[in-house]
């Protein structure tokens, strides 16, 4: 597999399709789980002995497989979205069937988007994707193949995507089709954003209370700006290192480099003093009045209690209601 590719396209990868393919991972996972043995089942099955065995060794994590839809303007490719395959991996094939009832349906909704390639999961590529990648050539000459990574690397701040193209290379005298791997942006809709978001907030479902909420967004957001911390201070020595001539200087890379920078907040303005205080008094007045409403609500309540009380109270004694 070579390093990169060389087929000078501009991949845009949509979030739908990467929430896509771990629903699809997540629900195929969930359902290869053994069914769990309680000690009455296991003793039962045993004849009443006690299960001395050892457990049984865990299943490899089970492989998805799906197509990846989207639109070619000139030469960016965009993704959008994604549907599952049925896929056999003892005959490597497809079913060519609902491949083709899915593509129908999705022609109906979206006219404007087409098959750009598939995907699946697994830490690399494999030789035996080659033979789905054969089969969607006649659907796309040069179909993409979308690779999502499902093992957990706390270490890793990418996102655990690839995308492969196909080229064909000379190895040993003999032309082969190999994997290269292809750069990409994230690119990203309103509505998308929307969602992403609500999933983002979502309770966990062990009943994770707000304060863990509260601190893994905040988690997230110290890890986003110790990293543009850390990649601004990569310009920032690159900078030091042309101007003292270690490295000859590049005008292209200068330009970059500027389009950077003017896009980073300017902190120390005083319009952004100004915008950070109005919002920062705005905070503390909506807590200030939940503080209050919450306290108005506490003692409305005391008074019911109170009133219903003192009513059962009254009627013996003949006493009016206090409120």
């Amino acid at each position: 597999m070579a390093s990169s590719s060389s087929s000078g396209l501009t991949f845009k990868l949509h979030p739908l399709v990467i929430v896509n393919i771990s629903d699809h991972y997540t629900r195929l996972k969930s359902q290869s789980l053994p069914p769990p043995t309680t000690p009455h089942t296991a003793s039962a099955s045993n004849g009443g002995a006690a299960d001395s065995s050892s457990p049984p060794p865990p299943l490899p994590p089970p492989r998805v497989f799906g197509c990846v839809i989207g639109v070619q303007r000139g030469r960016t490719v965009e993704i959008f979205n994604s549907f599952e395959l049925l896929y056999d991996p003892s005959t490597h094939s497809l079913d060519r069937a609902f491949l083709e009832k899915k593509q129908e349906l999705y022609k109906k909704v979206f006219p404007n988007f087409y098959i750009l390639g598939w995907y699946s999961t697994g830490s690399d590529a494999q030789e035996s994707d080659m033979h789905i990648h054969r089969a969607l050539m006649d659907i796309n000459e040069s179909p993409v193949y979308v690779l999502l990574n499902p093992s957990i690397n706390p270490t890793q701040k990418d996102l655990p995507v690839t995308i492969y193209e196909s080229e064909l290379h000379v190895i040993d005298g003999n032309p082969q089709l190999i994997f290269v791997r292809s750069s990409y942006t994230i690119e990203t809709v309103e509505a998308e954003r929307i969602s992403i978001d609500h999933v983002a907030h979502l309770k966990p479902s062990d009943g994770g209370s707000a304060a863990t909420q509260l601190a893994a967004h905040l988690t997230g957001i110290h890890s986003a700006i110790k990293m543009l911390n850390s990649r601004i201070r990569v310009l920032h020595h690159y900078l030091l290192a042309m101007q003292k001539g270690d490295i000859p200087c590049e005008n292209s890379l200068l330009r970059q480099v500027s389009s950077l920078l003017r896009r980073l907040p300017a902190i120390e303005s005083e319009k952004f003093q100004d915008d950070f205080l109005m919002e920062y008094n705005d905070t503390l007045l909506i807590t200030y009045l939940a503080m209050f409403t919450n306290c108005s609500s506490t003692m409305n309540e005391l008074v019911d209690k109170f009133n219903t009380a003192y009513d059962r109270h009254s009627r013996r004694g003949g006493r009016s209601a206090f409120i």
